[in-house]
């Protein structure tokens, strides 16, 4: 058969599934070297790499870095948008969730983009649509977990909070970033309650 090979115990795997396999092998290997070395020291041979993947599978997947790696991020945004989801979070614990979400690799990858995409003009532009898009999906995931409690402006100001928090955690060490999370957690969520 066209498209069908038997790559696997469970059966055959059509075209559409080996793509999405290659695809999703190149996004998990882009966020965990942009998480171990950073974006300038990320590159698509070593991606391409890691993921048991040949260059010229990676190029016809995404014939950028910058396509690459923003992919990843957006990949990684949309699987922790539906763990978090997925969890039913309770409302009394809805900044802490939100907090909770600019923390781990989706953080750190992300983060990297930020700073290199203020130098790097084509990373720049590819992350204008990432950006608009992962702020959609915070706005979403904040009101379907908070509900009515928070207004619109009111989840706004969390979100630039919680990201503002969590880059200046990694100045501070695990126990003094959790004291000072305890004592601003009451005071913003009285700022911000409907």
């Amino acid at each position: 058969m066209l498209g069908v090979t038997q790559d696997t115990e469970q059966g055959p795997r059509t075209q559409a599934q080996r793509t999405a396999a290659t695809r999703a092998k190149l996004l998990d290997a882009a966020i965990t070297l942009l998480v171990e070395v950073g974006y300038a020291r990320t590159s698509t041979q070593e991606i391409a790499r890691r993921a048991g993947v040949s260059r010229g599978a990676q190029l016809h997947h995404f014939p950028t870095k910058e396509s690459l790696v923003v992919a990843a991020v957006e990949h990684l945004v949309e699987k922790r948008l539906a763990e978090i989801l997925g969890a039913r979070p309770d409302p009394d614990q809805g900044i802490e969730t939100l907090v909770d979400a600019f923390t781990g690799p989706l953080f750190y990858a992300a983060l990297e983009l930020w700073v290199a995409a203020r130098t790097d003009p084509g990373l720049h532009e590819a992350m204008i649509p990432l950006e608009r898009k992962v702020g959609d999906a915070l706005r979403l995931g904040s009101a379907e977990i908070m509900g009515e409690r928070m207004s619109v402006d009111s989840i706004d100001l969390s979100i630039e909070l919680a990201r503002g928090l969590a880059v200046s955690a990694l100045f501070r060490t695990p126990e003094s970033d959790s004291e000072l999370r305890n004592r601003l957690l009451p005071a913003w969520k009285g700022l911000v309650a409907k």
